[in-house]
């Protein structure tokens, strides 16, 4: 709870459906508090940007010197020991900027609960935060193509890293088994699961 008010986490494999399952959660009242789109802003900081240049060089950044996010994928997916080295760059910045919005929005009558639409929520142990966890699922396939429709990718080298990225999370049944309700996510809505 946070000013007296819940707080729901979101997990589920990537393009399983979760930031659906957030927004409709957002639309009876909830605020939604999405860690990928503080991640991508926290790679706009000019602290990270330098830490990453001096840590891998240009070859993490685009033509206009913004960080490329498929260069920095492919780096860590191949050596877990950086992606643990960039966790810890980029964590601590989207927390802060996660307590900030909460604080500022926990005193809104108006706002029921708190969603986190967090990828890493049980990777990161936010899950012991929350009042409650819902998993969504979908079927892997369709997962993928979500994925590479979102992110606008060439699919051979996506499929790789997409290969890579669901090897480095969680077991998937683990985490399913430690959430307190299941979804499908496979729709254009949603539906609770047994």
């Amino acid at each position: 709870m946070y000013s007296g008010k819940p707080i729901i986490g979101i997990a589920g494999g990537i393009g399983s459906g979760k930031s659906t399952v957030a927004q409709a959660l957002g639309e009876m009242g909830c605020f939604v508090i999405n860690s990928d789109e503080m991640a991508r802003e926290a790679y706009k900081d000019p602290s990270v940007k330098s830490t990453l240049k001096q840590w891998w060089g240009k070859l993490v950044f685009d033509p206009s010197g913004e960080v490329d996010r498929s260069a920095v994928a492919r780096k860590i997916f191949t050596m877990p020991s950086e992606r643990q080295r960039l966790e810890r760059l980029i964590h601590p910045i989207v927390n802060e900027r996660r307590e900030r919005l909460m604080k500022a929005a926990g005193e809104n009558p108006g706002i029921v609960g708190f969603v986190w639409d967090t990828p890493l929520l049980f990777e990161t142990e936010l899950n012991k935060l929350c009042d409650c966890v819902i998993f969504v699922e979908a079927p892997a396939e369709l997962r993928l193509r979500r994925g590479l429709v979102r992110d606008g990718a060439d699919l051979e080298p996506e499929w790789r890293a997409w290969q890579r990225e669901e090897a480095a999370e969680f077991a998937r049944e683990d985490t399913r088994a430690r959430a307190d309700i299941r979804v499908d996510g496979s729709a254009t809505g949603f539906a609770l699961l047994p």
